[in-house]
């Protein structure tokens, strides 16, 4: 039952992302427009402390209006490597730079719409390096205790799929 793309072009670009369609071939050879959303891949960190506590932004999202728990994230910029822009990100994001990042997963959290890749990594422990650059994407940082993890998905206090799967895979990982 696979899918034929037979074309595509873009119909809008920006830094961020762009939007193409394309016109597929259906296993039964009828053709559909189908519009896809191009994105730069993402790069996620976080760091355990020897507590067994994970390293968490609380933020708002306005697309959704919703808060939530999150992980540090951001887009790799051209040039930049994957596992570098993690750890950028994270040291901006919190003001703590992590220790050596250890590959987690890789997602894609909506495969049916867009081919955005997102990576998470991890790091047995992080370096305080003062107040983040990027304060703003957070209206606070916090150690949480890995084993509230799966309550707090559950609860729906961290609403992103990509982070919540990274989560659990680290509370198995590390409390198994």
């Amino acid at each position: 039952m696979q899918w034929t793309k037979l074309s595509e072009r873009s119909v809008y670009e920006n830094r961020w992302f762009r939007v193409n369609l394309a016109d597929v071939e259906l296993p039964d050879g009828r053709h559909l427009d189908h519009y896809l959303i191009r994105l730069r891949p993402v790069a996620v960190a976080t760091a355990v402390n020897g507590a067994d506590e994970v390293l968490m932004l609380w933020r708002h999202r306005f697309i959704t209006d919703s808060w939530g728990w999150e992980l540090a994230a951001g887009v790799v910029e051209d040039g930049e490597d994957v596992e570098s822009a993690a750890a950028r990100e994270m040291e901006e994001e919190t003001g703590w730079r992590p220790g050596p990042l250890r590959h987690l997963l890789t997602v894609e959290p909506s495969n049916g719409l867009t081919d955005a890749r997102h990576h998470l990594y991890w790091a047995e422990r992080a370096t305080y390096t003062g107040p983040p650059e990027d304060a703003f994407e957070s209206s606070r940082r916090a150690w949480i205790p890995l084993k509230q993890i799966p309550d707090m998905i559950a609860r729906g206090e961290v609403p992103a799929a990509n982070m919540a799967a990274g989560l659990l895979m680290l509370h198995h990982l590390r409390l198994g």
